[in-house]
Order: C-alpha cells, then structure tokens, then sequence
C-alpha cells in the first residue's frame, strides 16, 4: 500500500520522479538496438516461442483487447528484451523499458504505471529482484488496472482506487525462480527462452554481417556461430572483434580461416569458452580434483562475484555438458576434463 500527502496528483508524482524515465525504444540509436529485428520474419530462432506469439498477437487484435501479462526467462543474451520489441511493434504500441533494481521507491513504479497510455507495454528486465512494496503495487495494477493510494494521516487516512489504462507487462528474468508466487501467478504466459543451435546462429551471425556491411562466408559465419555459446548476443558482440581482425590483418573478407584464427588470439576456444570458464573448470580439477566443490569457494578462489558465476558461466557450461551441479556442490564431467586435456579419474568415469 503506497502513501501519499493530500495534494498529491499525477503531475506531482511525475515530477517528484527525476530518477525513473522509461522511454520508447529507438531501435536505431546504438549497436545492439540496430541489429535487433523489429518482426517475427527477421527474429531467427525460438520457433515454439514465435508460433505460439503470432497466434495470441493475432487474437488480441481480433478482440481489440491488450495483450496478456507475459514472462519470459532463461541466460543472459538469449533475446528477452528483443521479443519485447517485436510483440511492441507487431500490435503497433509503444514499450518503455526498465528494470526492477531501478524501481526502489514506491513513487517510481507508481509514476511509470501513471504514465503508459492505454494499450502500451510495460517491459520490466530482471523482474526476480523487484521489491515486496513494488510488487504489491503491482498486483491490483496487472489485475484490475488501478492503483491503491493512501492519502492523509493517522484518523484523517482514506485509501483511493485509481484507475490507470489497460496495459500488458512483459517481465524478464534469468532466475524464474526467485519470482513470488503471487506475482508469477499473474502472468498469462511464462515461457522460457532456449540457446541457439549452430544453425541459428550462423543465421544471426549472416544477418548481422549484412547489417553492418561486413563480407562474411557460411563458413566463416559458422565458425563464430560454434563459439558463441549458443547465445545470439555473444554472436554479434564476435562479429564485430573478428571484423576488425579481418579488416586489419587479412582482405576484409571473414571466412573459416580468419574466424578461426582471430578467435584463437580472443581466447575463444571451440566450446566457446574464454578464460573465466577455462580458469573456472581448472580450479576444480586441479585444485580440488574435478569436485564436488561449492560455489561460494570457487567465487573467492577466482576473485569473482558469485551471481556473475551462477549467471554468466554456469548456464553454458551445464548445457555443454562441462560442469555438473551436485547437493554438494559444482563438479567438473568427464567431458570438461578431457575438453581441457586431462584424464578424468577412474572413480568418476565409472560414475557416467
């Protein structure tokens, strides 16, 4: 339940919010945004994901009616913030973006709710870490579209019922399970984001080339796309670090060759792994014999932040086959050994 004076209006609670000020997408302004598709046609990969959208998108017009709340999660760089994009331009609204740790204060997320316009998208990045008072807020707003405000003091205290125009959250989150219950519960579809086959991304890597006006071979693009951990946003960032190897080194032209060369010199090998994964994989075997071993150690010994490590590293390294989760702690497969050049103890092959 928000607080607030007497005099409190929609216009003052603007203003008392220099902090939050989501804004449209402008796809054009920077590198990332450039790259992003805005249609279902030029958006590769996530076909379930796409079939199962054009379907809903195209009921909701039928009834002129906005859109389900939806969830999205899985790893960073997957596409979250991008198919937000895409549904926002395919039903033809605006989305304005933010992300939860932005939103601390009740005023800040009563502001932005006061502020969308009937039918526009709220997009809210890493959902899990909202607060319990903004997520409170939240539920009357995804269910009933109002806002419960209390005004005045002690005995002269009287709770309002604002209502606010109909609007469709999109959360995204990268650890679905740390969301509420309640909250998850309000969500019309929850839907979880997979990795890319090489397939895939070499189709990301061509699109992006052609954007960027980058001369790229389908071996050359293949050969970013398997060391690309599956993931679309690593792909593009290693386009643009092999086409400057291309354009300084070689004839300005990316095919297997230089890929492959340019990569080895990133420190990227074939799995996709660079040098936190590879120092991460070695600390196990080497110092605590492939594992098991817990998290909080391996962060220490690395010097890392433990969410970086569970956020950014675990992801791949499970889906590749690399490093196992335990109940007592990360252990390193036989495959993560031999991808590394050791010899897995006998004791463990056996295991597998």
């Amino acid at each position: 339940m928000a607080i607030f004076s007497d005099n409190m209006g929609k216009q003052e609670i603007r203003k008392k919010n220099p902090i939050i000020k989501p804004e449209t997408i402008e796809y054009d302004t920077t590198f990332e945004n450039s790259i992003r598709p805005k249609d279902f046609n030029n958006y590769i990969g996530q076909s379930a994901l796409k079939e199962t959208l054009k379907i809903i998108l195209e009921a909701a017009k039928l009834r002129d009616k906005p859109l389900d709340h939806m969830l999205f999660y899985g790893p960073p760089g997957l596409g979250k913030t991008t198919i937000a994009g895409v549904i926002a331009a395919q039903m033809g609204v605006d989305i304005k973006i933010t992300s939860a740790p932005a939103l601390e204060r009740p005023r800040d997320i009563i502001g932005i709710l006061m502020s969308l316009k009937g039918g526009e998208i709220l997009f809210i990045d890493e959902i899990h870490r909202l607060n319990k008072i903004a997520e409170e807020i939240l539920y009357p707003a995804m269910e009933d579209f109002t806002l419960d405000m209390t005004t005045g003091k002690s005995q002269t205290a009287k709770t309002l019922r604002v209502q606010i125009p109909k609007f469709t959250l999109i959360g995204a989150t990268t650890k679905v399970g740390e969301l509420s219950s309640p909250l998850r519960d309000r969500f019309g579809m929850i839907h979880r984001l997979e990795f890319y086959t090489i397939e895939e991304l070499s189709k990301v890597v061509e699109r992006t080339a052609k954007i960027l006006d980058i001369k790229i071979t389908a071996d050359g693009a293949k050969a970013i796309a398997v060391r690309s951990r599956g993931t679309p946003r690593i792909a593009n960032r290693l386009v643009k670090r092999v086409a400057d190897f291309a354009i300084v080194k070689y004839e300005g032209i990316i095919d297997n060759k230089v890929a492959n060369e340019s990569l080895d010199v990133l420190k990227i090998d074939e799995f996709g792994l660079d040098n936190t994964d590879r120092a991460l994989l070695n600390l196990i075997i080497e110092k605590y014999d492939g594992g098991p071993v817990g998290i909080e150690t391996i962060a220490a010994a690395l010097s890392e932040d433990v969410r970086t490590i569970e956020d950014v590293c675990e992801p791949y390294l499970l889906q590749a086959g690399l490093l196992q989760r335990t109940p007592r702690g990360r252990k390193v497969s036989p495959e993560g050994f031999r991808h590394l050049g050791f010899k897995a103890p006998s004791e463990q092959t056996k295991l597998f």
